[in-house]
């Protein structure tokens, strides 16, 4: 049914900060449609005219539609393969769209953290998507791509190396650089509004195993971290990491719906090293008060005020040179059955939230609408380890600047 399209990838969004990223990534990395035929969507149509002529993309066609007008979604969305969206808070202007990509069978790829959403898009389009053979992509960004593909990674050269799984993977970031676009920070405050709001929204952002289908919610994983702990294995104080509450159910998701390779017990978990000894105690409880006091302040109270005029807004972000002076490095640590340890490592050559996020999104959905008869034959609301597999692995390290390493030694 997708054969007859007139696109490859529609990048919807593409006048927002971080599309404009994609746009840019793929205009550079893939011309003006030799490769692969893909235009720029949005609802208004001069603000897109700005970033075709500012981009020097005259030749790349626009398209228009509105994300709260299904008509205008459902038009879009039947002339083409793929839909890349940075269009967000999810939770507020993505629903729609992904309805009318299950409708007409076009696959769909996002960079969405909004667990709250993604548990609502599987209840309500995971059974039909998987149907009809659609496969709609989350968190095809820095949240959750490193953790989803690393776990993948680490996994499979655990299995092949030695023949047996990992009963433990640990994510721990070692360092980073970057900064936080508005767009990012306006999804963030919707999660916290909605939690404010909602029991069931809250239930679902607490419950470890949130994403895995119904019925297989249940595994040894508990609550994220929470408190300054000494790492033996990495060697390190560690303190949470921000992302971990999507990132750790966005992993749990991909085992479930691999039927549980890694055995029932299989556990993940995810924090931030601060270093050893007095400093890198101090450094972690530093971080913990901080990210304490922004994810608990209240939608209203003067705190929040107070963030929300030193925070960008939607539509801003860090400059060019910032992101481009970016990076993150990640270390994995995989515990066998008896103890013993595998360690790898991802690294990213653009600060984790923009520069390295645009490559990954535009690679998941060029991965979408060109390998589909190299990917995984599965439908659904899915995770880009179980849709994309090593076909992505291998774009991520060939073009996105990503790189995923096992320890030797």
């Amino acid at each position: 049914m997708q054969n007859n399209r007139e696109f490859d990838i529609i990048i919807w969004g593409a006048s927002g900060f971080t599309g404009r990223l994609v746009a840019e990534y793929m205009l550079r990395q893939y011309g003006t449609g030799d490769t692969v035929k893909w235009a720029m969507g949005g609802r208004n149509s001069e603000k897109l005219k700005g970033i075709q002529n500012d981009l020097g993309a005259t030749g790349i066609p626009l398209v228009i539609a509105d994300s709260n007008k299904m008509d205008t979604l459902e038009q879009m969305v039947q002339r083409t393969k793929v839909i890349c969206t940075t269009v967000g808070p999810y939770a507020k202007y993505g629903s729609l769209l992904v309805e009318a990509c299950v409708k007409y069978q076009t696959d769909y790829c996002d960079l969405t953290g909004e667990v709250q959403w993604i548990r609502k898009m599987i209840d309500q389009q995971h059974d039909a998507a998987q149907a009809n053979g659609t496969r709609i992509v989350h968190t095809c960004g820095f949240d959750s791509i490193p953790s989803d593909m690393g776990v993948y990674f680490l996994q499979k050269e655990a299995k092949e190396r030695t023949g047996q799984y990992c009963q433990h993977v640990k994510f721990r970031l070692k360092a980073a650089k970057g900064g936080i676009s508005g767009g990012t920070y306006a999804s963030l405050n919707n999660v916290l509004v909605e939690a404010e709001k909602d029991k069931v929204v809250y239930t679902t952002l607490s419950n470890p195993y949130g994403l895995n289908p119904v019925g297989q919610q249940t595994g040894k994983d508990r609550g994220d971290l929470k408190s300054v702990l000494f790492d033996e294995d990495a060697k390190s104080w560690i303190t949470p990491f921000i992302m971990a509450t999507i990132n750790t159910r966005v992993v749990r998701r991909s085992h479930a719906l691999q039927n549980f390779p890694y055995g029932k017990d299989f556990q993940y978990d995810e924090a931030t090293m601060t270093g050893s000894g007095f400093s890198g105690r101090a450094k972690g409880n530093v971080m913990l008060m901080t990210t304490g006091l922004m994810m608990s302040a209240k939608s209203g109270s003067f705190l929040k005020n107070t963030m929300n005029r030193f925070l960008p807004k939607p539509g801003e972000g860090p400059s060019k040179a910032k992101r481009e002076s970016g990076f993150y490095k990640i270390l994995l640590i995989g515990k066998f059955a008896d103890g013993s340890l595998i360690q790898g490592s991802v690294t990213g050559d653009r600060d984790p939230g923009y520069g390295s996020t645009s490559k990954m999104l535009a690679e998941s959905a060029v991965c979408l609408a060109l390998d589909k008869d190299k990917t995984p034959q599965v439908s659904g609301v899915l995770t880009p380890a179980v849709a994309l597999g090593d076909v992505l692995l291998e774009r991520l390290e060939k073009y996105a600047g990503l790189q995923f390493k096992i320890y030797e030694g």
